[in-house]
């Protein structure tokens, strides 16, 4: 089953006040563990808002209202999230426990969600896709390696 960590913002993070050195090493120290364990399939941070959007549709479906951030730090914006495959919902819960919560921050707050099972041939699709962009990429990169390099040729008159 996979989940995902959904650690929400905060007013300092919003505000872009610089995380304390040991809680860059605890979360650090955090997502290895998850690797370690054979368990972390990604971890990535987000920018403050300010460096967002947001789109509204109404329900009429009109054109979508655009909204540039920031916005309000109001328990719905997220900071971070991490995405991990696990036996159970009460592991995915143990491991989310652990999230290192930093000190000075005000109330800290942290979602998990199961995510939805793709059907085997969604899984099909999207396997053969990544190979065919694989392909793409490694014979992209052979004619590059076997091409002669311009920059490398001798000016001969």
């Amino acid at each position: 089953m996979r989940y995902m960590i959904i650690i929400k913002s905060t007013g300092h993070r919003e505000a872009g006040i610089p995380v304390r050195a040991e809680d860059v090493h605890a979360v650090s120290a955090f997502r290895r563990s998850l690797a370690k364990a054979g368990i972390l399939l990604a971890a990535e941070e987000l920018l403050p808002s300010s460096f967002g959007a947001r789109i509204t549709y109404s329900a009429d479906r009109a054109r979508p209202r655009i909204q540039s951030g920031p916005f309000p730090t109001d328990g719905m914006l997220v900071a971070e999230v991490a995405l991990i495959e696990v036996d159970s919902e009460e592991e995915a819960l143990n491991w989310a426990l652990r999230v290192p919560v930093p000190a000075g921050c005000g109330e800290f707050l942290i979602e998990l969600r199961r995510l939805k099972e793709q059907p085997a041939a969604e899984k099909k699709i999207q396997h053969s896709t990544l190979e065919h962009d694989l392909e793409n990429h490694l014979h992209m990169l052979r004619k590059t390696t076997n091409s002669p390099n311009p920059s490398r040729r001798s000016a001969k008159p």
